[in-house]
């Protein structure tokens, strides 16, 4: 089938976050399987800068936007065969700052422009009025970024086939009613069971109403947001789409994240010979000054600095262990300006146990899954997750909260599941840092069992969440809507 894979964000062309990974991972899959899918992404000046070689092999002047021609650019996605096309509108899209926030960490201002142009651009290409001697089968859109396509879609009686993947539901696109006066759309459009949302325009309102079909990032996700705590407001049209809603479980691309062959790491392990794993750990408390102490646990935390991800639990359930010596901790990540002060002050106060790295740094997270003893994710919610896979792979043990997609990739090491041999982290319910402290308990606990902690590390390792099957059940499924329409 051909398949135009729509995404404002690709690693390693662009990254803010696990978006990037899937969009990056899911097309080479895909194109392993021997379809034929094309990527399309904004042109920002680091993604052209990172593309390699790029052809210009067009100019499109879509509707609505007659001063903001744009240039196509052909090329590859770097360590892959997918072709990659970059829309270049200069006024949209190079700029300074990430793909949707300036400098100063505030959204750009026009930012439902510079993704409606967006929106117009993948119309164009999935109709074949973008001058390419191509057209797909079925247009597979993701976030609120491409929202608008699937709706600009869907008022066309010849068209493909479309997908929308809610990465993460509580980005929505949000924006005020000027916004939808401004992208002149057919005022139709305007209602609650379209792109209105509380008196505000939503894009990913409208990829959720008007796709084909939608999907999200794991099974566990797909339930969760169809209730009102977790529906961010769109419970209900969630709900009353269920039938066009899946839950497929996101993968991890091993070339990538492999123990045994990761060039970023300190020493590569695998399975079958750990030795490598206590050097890794060696680096990364050198990295941070930390003592070598070959004894005590190693904890890692990487990803945002925001409440969604727990920070706040891990900075308060973790300073006994500091205080008394009992664990170390390493943090790299950056986001609410209150949880870095917070975690700043914790890494002054026990310098010899809590190294932070206020950022992202793509090596120093490889060396954190590899180095690290405990991976701790202790998410309020989790949409799929991929570091707790990653983590699995490096024999991190992993210390998650049971919701979204780590609910469906981590087994709980209970007395149950240790004693069948099946598990693989530790698990824990409530969203409260006693509740985080109770579970990092029980993981120190057994790491101070050598023996089972090797039975642990040695499951975990041997757990297979490759893109492969993820592939497949997408493949499924467009196979089913190009049969439909």
């Amino acid at each position: 089938m051909r398949v135009l894979f729509a995404s404002s964000e690709i690693h390693p062309l662009m990254k803010t976050g696990g978006l990037a990974d899937v969009s990056a991972s899911l097309p080479a899959a895909l194109k392993r399987l021997r379809h034929d899918l094309r990527l399309v992404m904004p042109a920002y000046p680091a993604a052209v800068a990172r593309a390699g070689t790029l052809e210009e092999i067009g100019t499109v002047t879509l509707p609505g936007f007659p001063a903001d021609p744009v240039t196509l650019l052909s090329g590859t996605l770097p360590g892959t065969r997918v072709p990659l096309l970059l829309a270049d509108a200069p006024r949209c899209f190079q700029r300074a700052g990430d793909p949707y926030r300036a400098m100063d960490g505030r959204d750009w201002q026009d930012n439902h422009l510079r993704f409606g142009l967006f929106a117009r651009l993948i119309e164009h290409l999935a109709l074949g009025r973008a001058g390419l001697d191509w057209q797909p089968d079925v247009v597979h859109c993701n976030d609120w970024q491409t929202g608008l396509a699937p709706v600009m879609l869907h008022l066309h009686d010849r068209r493909p086939a479309t997908v929308f993947t809610i990465h993460n539901l509580s980005y929505q696109g949000l924006f005020a009613r000027a916004a939808f006066d401004a992208l002149d759309l057919p005022p139709e459009l305007w209602h609650y069971q379209g792109l209105e949302f509380h008196g505000q325009m939503s894009f990913i309102k409208g990829g959720i109403a008007y796709a084909d079909h939608i999907t999200t990032v794991s099974p566990t996700y797909a339930q969760e947001i169809c209730t009102q705590q977790m529906g961010n407001g769109l419970d209900g049209l969630l709900n009353h789409r269920a039938d066009a809603l899946t839950g497929i479980l996101n993968g991890v691309d091993y070339k990538e994240w492999d123990p045994s062959r990761d060039k970023r790491i300190a020493a590569n392990y695998s399975r079958e010979d750990m030795s490598g794993k206590a050097r890794c750990k060696a680096d990364l408390q050198h990295h941070f000054g930390l003592p070598g102490r070959s004894g005590v646990p190693l904890l890692g935390h990487v990803g945002r600095m925001v409440p969604q991800k727990g920070v706040d639990l891990l900075l308060k359930a973790v300073e006994p262990l500091l205080s008394g010596g009992d664990a170390q901790l390493v943090v790299v990540g950056s986001g609410d300006p209150v949880l870095e002060r917070i975690a700043r002050r914790l890494a002054e106060r026990y310098p010899g146990s809590m190294g932070l790295h206020v950022g992202y740094d793509e090596d120093l997270a490889h060396r954190v899954e590899a180095g690290a003893d405990v991976f701790v994710m202790p998410s309020r919610f989790e949409p799929c997750g991929l570091n707790q896979m990653y983590s699995l792979r490096y024999g991190t043990i992993p210390v998650v909260r049971r919701t979204g997609g780590l609910a469906d990739t981590v087994v709980d090491a209970d007395p149950v599941h240790l004693a069948s041999g099946d598990a693989t982290g530790v698990c824990f319910d409530e969203a409260t840092p006693q509740a985080l402290a109770d579970a990092l308990a029980r993981a120190l606990a057994l790491y101070h069992q050598p023996a089972g902690w090797k039975r642990l590390v040695r499951n975990a390792m041997a757990q297979d969440f490759s893109w492969s099957r993820s592939a497949e059940s997408y493949a499924g499924l467009y196979r089913e809507l190009v049969a439909g329409r």
